[in-house]
């Protein structure tokens, strides 16, 4: 690991971006839901395939495209990351920008329980404690609003997933995210080619609008730039832990710029979940030690 300085401001450039789209998207909130999820693949697709030209990697993700095995489970994921993203644009034009940072907030905590339940990863029991106080937080606040709070649940568990399946690809994530969008493009296109033969679109309707939805393809793209940059260059524990900037921005945004109700209910779920997440991160933060140690160790035996 090099230059574990600019590895932690591009990953915090990558959250901050993630963080600040809901007021991208807010401000395009007169667009269908579904519109934008559609541009937003469309201009990934372009964005992310002119990446790849300028680093010579076309030839690499085509040969990844051409196998069976790799191409199905990207299709899986361009599902779940597909769902991930509208979801989440639906939400801050709904008024549910709260929930979605809760979502972002217990998705660590998910992930680690299903990779307990699907690759029987063993758990130390500070993780088993972080992963109860994040289901007594979404207990007691599903319990207060009267109704689990499913957005945060799909949100996490959607990206849950994605991940898993992420994490057993030998696949760049910039390669794979162009992937997916390419598997998403045709759908994309033949949706917007429906609303334009309707009521038509935004795009081209005014500069504003067109702009915007040309530009959500860097927003989408850009940030998982940055975060394979800094993957290269600090550990999983720092890359983790940076990340929460990204749902404390959208937790803040909601709360003072949308002004979205924080009710008596979130009150208690939110520092029951940034509790489960601190010790987390510390036992996260823990084990990435001990492991560098016991490398360190084993390649000063094996040299001595």
């Amino acid at each position: 690991m090099t230059d574990p300085i600019k590895g932690v401001l591009a990953m915090l450039g990558a959250s901050i971006t993630w963080g600040l789209s809901g007021i991208y998207y807010k401000a395009l909130d007169h667009v269908p839901a579904t519109e934008i999820l559609a541009h937003r693949t469309i201009w990934s697709f372009v964005f992310l395939g002119l990446v790849l030209i300028g680093q010579g990697r076309v030839g690499a993700t085509l040969a990844h495209m051409s196998n069976r095995h790799t191409l199905g489970l990207l299709g899986l994921s361009a599902l779940l990351i597909s769902s991930n993203w509208g979801m989440y644009i639906l939400s801050i034009q709904s008024g549910w920008a709260m929930e979605s940072s809760f979502g972002y907030y217990i998705f660590p905590l998910v992930a680690t329980a299903l990779g307990f339940i699907v690759l029987r990863e063993r758990l130390s029991p500070a993780k088993w404690g972080a992963i109860g106080i994040a289901g007594a937080a979404v207990l007691m606040l599903g319990l207060g609003l009267g109704s689990p709070p499913w957005v945060s649940l799909f949100l996490a568990v959607t990206f849950a997933f994605y991940g898993l399946i992420k994490n057993r690809l030998d696949v760049g994530p910039v390669q794979s995210v162009f992937i997916e969008v390419v598997l998403l493009a045709p759908i994309a296109l033949i949706w917007l080619a429906a609303d334009f033969s309707g009521s038509g679109g935004a795009f081209g309707a005014n500069w504003h609008d067109t702009l915007m939805l040309a530009f959500s393809g860097i927003i989408t793209g850009g940030p998982l730039i940055l975060m394979s940059y800094a993957a290269r260059r600090i550990s999983l524990a720092a890359l983790g832990l940076v990340q929460y900037v990204n749902p404390t921005l959208q937790f803040l945004i909601a709360t003072f710029l949308f002004l979205e109700p924080f009710t008596k209910w979130h009150a208690i779920a939110f520092p029951l979940i940034w509790v489960g997440l601190a010790i987390f991160s510390v036992e996260s933060w823990r084990q990435d030690r001990s492991a560098r140690k016991r490398a360190i160790n084993v390649g000063t035996s094996t040299i001595t």
